[in-house]
């Protein structure tokens, strides 16, 4: 055999070994949120094992889920994050794209922080006042119709509120947290204003579109640098970057509650929400390393009380929740329509 030969005998068989591996690789897409979770896991699983460092993703929730449901091929993503519960009609998109077996897994608590730079006096704010300072339409001066959002700055919306022009950065139509935002914030008032129902509404969820809301992507550290950068803007994103950053940003108090462990726990802070991870179960034989990074995750070391996770922001489920949610993984518990609607 020529030396030519031997060079592409030995690019041939590289090549296959980098398609073998790629194929045995463990692929999880999904919330920004949960990112830096699932990629603390990864590098550790790397580290302390034979297996090849999981592939993580930061595709927002909405985006993860697309790929997560498009097929059972080995080639699509085995995990998915999600800052929020499956929605119905993604269920139904997995069903009729023939995954079927799909276990929910719920790995802690989240709060929305709506932050500013430290620079800042503290901000305090209703729900109601951060509806009305997103929301595309808006209640008239007489309350019996409603207009464009014409607010410009804070004491518009409330004279007790600063003369402070109103600049929001947030997640895009794709993020769990846009989701969770929207439904905490927007359909949990919009619902209770009859405004909005004799307007036609049965939901109310529109964010408004003059510039004043930006949509910044799902990387959230790049929010955080805005904030940095614009004294008047504040951002919209999960605890754990409020966190790691609290040397420069801090969060406004919504109803008068900051956000904290405590709070956010015992959903006090009213922008509080539970984050999760949903398994492909067609995969767990497929792919060697799928059951130790889900058994990785789950254990006390990394999610439990003063754990790794819990060090970077991660709130953490109570001993019985966890415990129960463990059974639930081992057992492979699989999600039903049912599930999806009695949690809605």
């Amino acid at each position: 055999m020529n030396n030519r030969n031997i060079i592409l005998v030995v690019l041939l068989t590289l090549i296959l070994s980098f398609n073998l591996q790629a194929k045995n690789q463990l692929r999880v897409v999904g919330s920004s949120t949960i990112f830096p979770f699932s990629s603390l896991v990864a590098e550790e699983l790397g580290a302390t094992t034979t297996f090849p460092t999981p592939i993580i993703e930061s595709t927002g929730s909405g985006g993860g889920i697309k790929l997560f449901c498009k097929s059972n091929n080995i080639n699509t993503p085995s995990i998915v994050n999600v800052s929020r519960h499956m929605l119905i009609k993604e269920f139904k998109q997995c069903q009729s794209n023939g995954v079927t077996d799909i276990t929910e897994v719920m790995i802690g608590f989240d709060g929305i922080a709506f932050a500013q730079s430290k620079e800042n006096k503290v901000f305090d704010l209703t729900k109601k006042q951060l509806l009305f300072a997103v929301a595309a339409e808006v209640p008239s001066s007489d309350g019996k119709s409603l207009i464009k959002n014409p607010y410009k700055f804070w004491n518009e919306i409330d004279s007790s509120l600063p003369k402070r022009e109103i600049i929001i950065y947030g997640p895009p139509t794709s993020s769990g947290t846009r989701d969770a935002f929207e439904d905490m914030v927007m359909l949990s008032l919009t619902d209770k204003l009859d405004v909005y129902k004799s307007s036609g509404y049965k939901k109310y969820n529109r964010v408004r579109q003059d510039g004043i809301y930006i949509p910044s992507g799902e990387n959230d550290n790049l929010i955080v640098q805005k904030l940095t950068k614009n004294r008047k803007a504040f951002g919209i994103f999960g605890y754990s970057f409020l966190v790691e950053n609290e040397d420069r940003i801090i969060a406004a108090k919504i109803d008068g509650i900051d956000p904290t462990i405590e709070t956010i726990s015992d959903r006090e802070y009213p922008i509080s929400r539970s984050l999760f991870f949903y398994i492909k179960n067609s995969h767990s034989k497929l792919i060697p390393s799928m059951d130790k990074y889900i058994s990785l995750f789950l254990s006390e070391d990394i999610m439990g009380e003063d754990s790794v996770l819990t060090d970077i922001g991660l709130i953490h489920l109570p001993d019985e929740l966890r415990n129960m949610v463990q059974n639930c993984v081992i057992e492979r518990v699989k999600l039903t329509l049912k599930d999806i609607v009695r949690e809605k």
